[in-house]
C-alpha cells in the first residue's frame, strides 16, 4: 500500500503540483469508518484551498467540519 501511495503521489505532483497532501485510513466504527473495507485517502492540498487547513483530513470540507 506505501509503494501505491507514493506511486500515486508522484502522479499527482507532476500532473496538478500540490504543495501538500493528507493522507487517511478510517479502520473500525470508532474510528467512523462506516463501510468495513480498506481504501486510502490521498488528498493533495494546495496553499489556501481551505481558510485554515488545521485539522488536516477533517478540514478539507469546510461544511463537514465539527471541530
Amino acid at each position: 500500500m506505501n509503494e501505491l501511495i507514493f506511486k500515486t503521489k508522484e502522479f499527482l505532483d507532476n500532473k496538478y503540483k500540490p504543495t501538500g497532501y493528507n493522507i487517511g485510513v478510517n479502520s473500525g466504527g470508532d474510528s467512523g469508518q462506516t463501510v468495513f473495507h480498506l481504501h486510502i485517502h490521498l488528498i493533495p492540498r494546495y496553499k489556501g484551498d481551505v481558510e485554515d487547513p488545521k485539522g488536516g483530513v477533517k478540514g478539507v470540507i469546510p461544511s463537514k467540519q465539527k471541530f
